[in-house]
C-alpha cells in the first residue's frame, strides 16, 4: 500500500516518520523549504519512546494516485490541502483526515466523495523545534480510524493492518463518529476556556467561578453533541471533567498557544462550528457565543480589521 502524508509537521511527521521507519511505503507531500530540509537532514523525531532520524521521500506536488492519503494539516489550510492532494486521489484512494473537529468531513465529502473519506483522530503532544525536528512531548501516541459507511469496513481494516506496522497505539473503531464528537466536545470547551480566559486550566480553577463556567461551557457542547445524535458517553465525559477542572494544571489548548504567538487559529473550525451547530439545533450556547466573539476580535486585531 502506497501512502501519501500531507505535511511533515508535528502530527504528519510523527506518524508518517514511524511508518517510514517501519518500511511502510510512505511519501511526504510538503512545501519546498520543508522538502529541502528533509532531503538534506532527514526526518528527526525526539521522543521518550525512542528518537528517530531517517531519510524520507518527499514530493512538492502530487502527480498520480496513492492508495491512502494521511491528511495532517491545520483547518485554516484545508482548502489548499485539498487542492494539493487532489491528483493523489484515485477511484479507490482512502483519505484519513486527522484534523480536529467535524467540519472537515463535510468539506472532504463534497470535494472527493463520502466513499473516500474515513473518520480519524489522534491524541498526541508534538511540536517542531527550531531545527525542524519533531519533539514528542510525552508517551501518548494514539491514532484512531474507522469506517463511516458500511462500504468502507473492509478498506478501513486493510489500512489498519498497514498502519499497525508503525508501532504506535492504533485503534480501529466501530463508532468513529461518536469518538470524533466526543473529542470535538472536549476540545471546544478546552480551547474556548483557555482562550477566553487567556490562562491555563489551573489559573482558571483558582478563581471563584472558573469551575462553574467551565462546566457550563462543557454542558453547551455536550447538549449540541446530543442534539446531533452523539451525546458523550459517561466513560468519555468523566475524563473531560477531570481535565477541565484540574487544580494547578498548566494545560492549555493549542489554540491558546497559537494566540500567544500572534498566529492564525482554528477557532472558526472548532468554536465557530460548534456554535453554528448549537444554533441550528436550538441549543442555548451563550458561553460559546462569547468565546467565538473573543476569537473573532483577536483575529480582527491581528489582521488589522479592527482599524477599519
Amino acid at each position: 500500500m502506497r501512502i501519501l502524508v500531507l505535511g511533515a509537521g508535528g502530527i504528519g511527521g510523527y506518524f508518517g516518520g514511524r511508518l517510514a521507519a517501519s518500511e511502510v511505503d510512505v511519501d511526504f507531500l510538503v512545501r519546498p523549504p520543508r522538502a529541502e530540509l528533509l532531503d538534506r537532514e532527514g526526518l528527526s523525531i525526539i521522543s521518550p519512546i525512542g528518537d528517530l532520524r531517517i531519510p524520507v521521500r518527499t514530493l512538492t506536488a502530487a502527480t498520480s494516485p496513492f492508495d491512502a492519503v494521511l491528511l495532517a494539516c491545520k483547518a485554516y489550510d484545508l482548502d489548499a490541502a485539498m487542492d494539493a492532494i487532489a491528483p493523489a486521489v484515485g477511484p479507490s484512494t482512502l483519505i484519513l483526515p486527522l484534523l480536529n473537529g467535524i467540519r472537515q468531513l463535510d468539506l472532504l465529502d463534497t470535494r472527493f466523495g463520502r466513499e473516500h473519506v474515513l473518520g480519524g483522530l489522534c491524541h498526541i503532544g508534538v511540536t517542531i523545534n527550531e531545527a525542524g525536528a519533531i519533539h514528542h512531548l510525552n508517551k501518548l501516541q494514539r491514532l484512531t480510524l474507522g469506517p463511516r459507511t458500511e462500504g468502507q469496513v473492509d478498506a478501513a481494516e486493510g489500512l489498519h493492518k498497514v498502519l499497525k506496522r508503525g508501532g504506535f497505539d492504533l485503534v480501529l473503531s466501530g463508532s468513529i463518529m461518536q469518538e470524533l464528537w466526543e473529542k470535538f466536545t472536549f476540545l471546544t470547551t478546552y480551547a474556548g476556556m483557555t482562550t477566553l480566559m487567556r490562562a491555563p486550566i489551573g489559573a482558571i480553577m483558582a478563581t471563584k467561578e472558573g469551575e462553574a463556567i467551565a462546566l457550563e461551557m462543557l454542558e453547551e457542547c455536550s447538549a449540541t453533541a446530543a442534539a446531533n445524535g452523539h451525546a458523550p458517553r459517561s466513560e468519555a465525559l468523566a475524563p473531560m471533567i477531570s481535565s477541565l477542572t484540574e487544580r494547578g494544571s498548566p494545560g492549555t489548548a493549542s489554540m491558546f498557544r497559537d494566540m500567544t504567538r500572534n498566529g492564525p487559529t482554528e477557532h472558526e473550525h472548532i468554536i465557530g462550528d460548534m456554535f453554528l451547530r448549537a444554533r441550528a439545533a436550538n441549543v442555548a450556547a451563550p458561553l460559546l457565543r462569547v468565546s467565538l466573539a473573543n476569537m473573532q476580535s483577536y483575529t480582527a486585531m491581528r489582521t488589522g480589521l479592527a482599524s477599519h
